[in-house]
């Protein structure tokens, strides 16, 4: 099970957990503070974390999100466990329940707000400042099967378009600016996702590949000798099935990589597999 508490994070619990509902896809949030008002006339600077994450474990934890993330500095205080609901959506009586519309509702308060200024810069949008600490953040949302999309697009302005139709049927990244009920039309811009590394298959042994084995570990290997220029195989090939084609194919990749002679047979070996990286079947 993925971990209720961000590594990353500050434990700052403030108790009174409740659960989501599980019958609504897994969501995550995206919130900035917008504590201050600037311009690029008269910027001002960033308010302290410090500041923040007391408000949100004292007289603001009726409004608290589920993790405050300082971008700057890649700092993150948690205020509820994944797997409770948070409260920092407006959740109007007889409606969707916002802060619970999922078998998780992640809510992430980003410590920004625009031309805020730091170190002498100012930044106008949230994707300009340095994002540290998004990779773990993206990594631990995703965790929770909260998938790497954004059903109403990626916010790049500070103009909402809500849906309630989208937002109970699908799953994914929202902006404050898509929650319905709600009138705020933050965060106005967020940082791409971070690429997750595949899983790949692990060498299954030489016994594996004799002729007639049908597998779908056979037909990824077939996709990535072809995507490496390797495609030796006759028309009408099948994918998933160990045939002479996926040994020339696959002597092919050998010769490819430096190897000859009896290490360029067609039969795959411990290097070559891993260095091949085949994809694990989904």
């Amino acid at each position: 099970m993925p971990d209720i508490w961000m590594p990353q994070a500050i434990n700052a619990d403030v108790g009174d957990h409740a659960p989501c509902d599980a019958a609504f896809p897994a969501k995550a949030i995206a919130h900035i503070t917008a504590d201050r008002v600037a311009s690029a006339a008269a910027p001002q600077d960033l308010v302290p974390f410090a500041n923040l994450k007391r408000f949100f474990t004292d007289g603001g934890s009726g409004m608290a999100p589920h993790l405050l993330w300082d971008p700057f500095a890649g700092v993150f205080a948690q205020f509820f466990p994944a797997t409770s609901r948070s409260k920092a959506l407006r959740d109007l009586p007889g409606g969707t329940r916002t802060n619970r519309a999922g078998k998780v509702v992640i809510q992430i308060e980003a410590l920004f707000f625009p031309h805020c200024r730091v170190g002498g810069k100012v930044y106008a949008n949230l994707a300009d400042t340095p994002c540290k600490g998004w990779k773990e953040l993206n990594a631990w949302v995703l965790s929770w099967g909260v998938p790497n999309n954004w059903p109403m697009g990626r916010p790049t302005d500070f103009t909402p378009h809500r849906s309630e139709t989208m937002w109970e049927t699908e799953g994914g990244w929202y902006a404050h600016a898509h929650v319905p009920e709600n009138d705020h039309v933050d965060p106005g811009s967020w940082p791409l996702f971070v690429a997750q590394p595949q899983a790949t298959e692990p060498f299954p042994g030489p016994a594996f590949f004799h002729t007639g084995h049908k597998s779908p570990v056979i037909a990824a290997m077939h996709s990535r000798l072809v995507a490496e220029g390797c495609n030796r195989y006759p028309p009408g090939d099948k994918a998933d099935v160990w045939e002479s084609g996926d040994v020339k194919s696959y002597a092919a990749w050998q010769e490819k990589i430096g190897l000859s002679g009896s290490d360029a047979d067609g039969v795959p070996g411990e290097s070559s597999w891993n260095r091949l990286r085949v994809p694990h079947p989904a």
